[in-house]
């Protein structure tokens, strides 16, 4: 059966003129603050490992912890706001975000823990995490 739907223009003005007067607002603030809290990674596969970057700007590298577990890597970052007032300055708006970041995402290998490597500069934290080495398949004879 076909869903068959009435045209209204002036339904479709009311709600184009009306949309951005109370959800839009409130749903944009909401989603900055969201957005903030997520950083930026990019995984690529080279030479039996992976190498993995995230954008962490503003971040102290004493303050990011990689933890990895199977093949299951978690990296979290902390940021805070150290602020410093000036007598007679008022803050007019601040977009800057200071809390905790936090990701976890799953490759399709274990990985070697020990072999593992990280640099943080300029923001940008670099890993190097090569894959374990596949068990051998062992035969089982019948007796």
């Amino acid at each position: 059966m076909v869903n068959v739907n009435r045209y209204s223009p002036i339904g479709d003005i009311f709600d184009d003129l009306f949309k951005g007067f109370v959800v839009r607002p409130v749903s944009r603030d909401a989603g900055a603050a969201t957005e903030a809290r997520q950083f930026r990674i990019d995984v690529s596969e080279q030479n039996g490992a992976y190498q993995i970057l995230a954008d962490l700007p503003g971040v102290k590298k004493e303050d990011i912890r990689i933890s990895v577990d199977g093949d299951v890597v978690s990296i979290s970052a902390e940021t805070r706001n150290e602020k410093e007032s000036k007598e007679g300055q008022r803050l007019v708006r601040s977009e800057r975000y200071f809390g905790k970041y936090s990701r976890s995402f799953r490759l399709g290998q274990d990985l070697d823990e020990a072999a593992a490597q990280a640099k943080y500069a300029d923001g940008v934290l670099e890993l190097v995490l090569p894959k374990k080495a596949a068990p051998a398949t062992r035969q089982i004879s019948v007796q």
